[in-house]
């Protein structure tokens, strides 16, 4: 573990939070903008990997829990969308922003990553900040629509708490270069069904939107993802990962000049603090234990 990849992780939230603005500027449906962000993504990586001279690391298969992770990744963003259509925005990202939470407690019982009660402790700080950004409600008058969302929330939060846990787990010999391109192409081509008959919507004019979609929260977002958790544990990338929605939040407020409560603030001091603690927890515990190596 290093600083690297606390840094990473980090840069990889803020690119994450990135796709509002470009999807506010391109006006396409949420469907067609994840397909380019994750085929895109892939055209990207090859050409990185063309560029540092890596390109066989494209031919390498695999393995199928990268496979399976690439459904996983347009899985969650699929079900987000719809969750969306059934229930209140808030309470479809409430419910995606418990996965780290979910993650973080899975890997504890099976992944052998102990989450001790300080790990546990800032990642509830965390959520409970996020919380103070949004207003989660579920209104049980709306019926069978309000429960339908619910589902698709779950779903949602399902896959991706599992694209978190699986990147975790892949071999270590699969190199970071190949986990990204495949899992990205995987997404992609798993979005082609839902967007075939609606790409006519799409112009020349929007070209530049859509290769940035594909760069910054395509590309380098899943990178720097993907690199993070190959050296992170769960806890630590999870706690983090709460900096997308801060990063959201900061995008609507200084380039959309949206409103920003007091509440919504002190939510994001607490996600910002819990983030600089687990860091600094995390890098104490790792100068302990190589002093006891070197003691011993």
């Amino acid at each position: 573990m290093n600083s690297a990849a606390f840094l990473y992780a980090f840069l990889s939230a803020i690119l994450m939070g990135t796709i509002g603005v470009f999807s506010k500027h391109t006006g396409l449906s949420a469907e067609i903008i994840t397909f380019f962000r994750l085929i895109l993504g892939s055209a990207f990586m090859l050409l990185f990997l063309v560029a540092v001279g890596k390109i066989r690391l494209a031919r390498v298969w695999p393995s199928w829990p990268v496979i399976v992770n690439g459904g996983f990744l347009a899985g969650f963003i699929i079900f987000y969308v719809q969750a969306m259509n059934y229930t209140s925005m808030a309470n479809a990202i409430m419910l995606i922003y418990l996965a780290p939470l979910a993650a973080s407690i899975t890997a504890h019982f099976f992944l052998g990553e102990r989450l001790n009660k300080a790990a546990l402790g800032l990642i509830c700080i965390a959520l409970f900040g996020f919380a103070m950004m949004m207003e989660f409600r579920i209104d049980i008058t709306q019926g069978s629509d309000e429960l339908i969302g619910i589902g698709l929330g779950v779903l949602a939060l399902t896959c991706y708490a599992g694209f978190i846990l699986i990147n975790r787990i892949i071999d270590p010999g699969i190199h970071v270069y190949t986990r990204t391109f495949w899992q990205l192409f995987v997404g992609g081509c798993v979005m082609i069904p839902l967007v075939i008959f609606s790409l006519d919507e799409v112009n020349i004019g929007q070209s530049g939107w859509l290769l940035a979609i594909g760069f910054f929260p395509g590309f380098l977002a899943i990178l720097f993802a993907i690199i993070a958790l190959s050296r992170l544990p769960v806890a630590v990338f999870g706690t983090i990962a709460y900096s997308e929605p801060v990063a959201v939040v900061i995008f609507g407020w200084t380039m959309f000049h949206e409103t920003l409560s007091p509440m919504q603030m002190a939510g994001c001091m607490f996600i910002i603090a819990s983030g600089i603690a687990k860091t600094v927890l995390e890098n104490r515990v790792t100068h302990q234990n190589q002093n006891a190596s070197i003691t011993t």
